[in-house]
């Protein structure tokens, strides 16, 4: 079977199951705080346990266990954390300018909103259903993608109940998952880079009065603009200094040929 068809086709089903598993999250969750009784802890387990089927498709692709190498997660994690607070900056310095400190927030959900936010859903969407497609196919980045940004956006549509929200919750949502994943092909597949981005910026969300959805309004997003146009010209900067040609450009939009395919393995490897 075509390498590239083999992959998507593991991809999908591994996701998918995913995706049907998430569904039982609360049931899940539920189930295993009775044994541990530690809601953080619990958390963290039910999105290890529903993540198993992407585990498994990533062996299954690279037959081998190396499964978080293959994910995106063996590049310079100080480095990516660094960098991204400096890209959020813009978001946090308007916070605290235009916006008070939302002293409703609990600890607890802090850690669900950012920590295990940016781990997961980047683990997931960015590294696996993305990561997977765009790196180890033929397939360019626009249809690699397009299922991954869909997905995410529409799991963010709980935010409200307005058409008009919603639709504004869709877009952003769904930008954004573009906007991680380039940010995670240009700093050479170092998945630790979207993951801190989308921490940082998640958190700066729910540290201050901003917004109760993903929308915003007019200031909120002035600064989370600052912030994407910053990372995205720092990277742009970053590359032509060092002489680097961006990985996503019009030969790699919609499909990739043979000796594009052959240097990414070869990165993975």
């Amino acid at each position: 079977m075509n390498r590239t068809l083999r992959i998507s086709i593991i991809v999908v089903i591994s996701f998918l199951t995913y995706y049907v598993i998430f569904e039982y999250f609360g049931k899940i969750f539920a189930a295993i705080d009775t044994l541990l009784t530690f809601p953080i802890g619990s958390y963290f387990l039910t999105y290890i346990i529903a993540g198993i089927p992407i585990f498994i498709g990533t062996a299954i692709i690279h037959r081998d266990f190396n499964i978080f190498s293959y994910l995106g997660l063996k590049g310079n994690f100080i480095s990516a954390f660094l960098l991204t607070f400096i890209f959020t900056l813009p978001m946090f310095l308007g916070g605290l300018t235009f916006f008070s400190l939302n002293y409703e927030i609990t600890l607890p959900a802090i850690l669900k909103l950012t920590i295990f936010a940016g781990l997961f859903e980047e683990l997931y969407f960015r590294g696996f259903l993305f990561g997977q497609l765009f790196k180890f196919t033929k397939i360019g980045f626009i249809p690699s993608i397009f299922l991954g940004a869909l997905l995410f956006a529409s799991g963010h549509l709980y935010q409200s109940t307005e058409f008009s929200v919603l639709l504004g919750v869709f877009l952003t949502t769904f930008m954004g998952a573009i906007f991680f994943a380039w940010l995670y092909v240009e700093w050479n597949y170092n998945l630790w880079v979207p993951i801190f981005m989308h921490f940082f910026m998640n958190l700066s969300w729910a540290l201050f009065t901003v917004s109760e959805n993903a929308l915003g309004g007019v200031k909120s997003n002035i600064f989370r603009g600052l912030t994407i146009a910053l990372a995205i010209a720092a990277t742009v900067i970053y590359k032509k200094r060092k002489k680097m040609k961006l990985e996503v450009n019009k030969k790699t939009l919609w499909w990739k040929g043979h000796k594009k395919e052959s240097s990414a393995l070869c990165q993975a490897n």
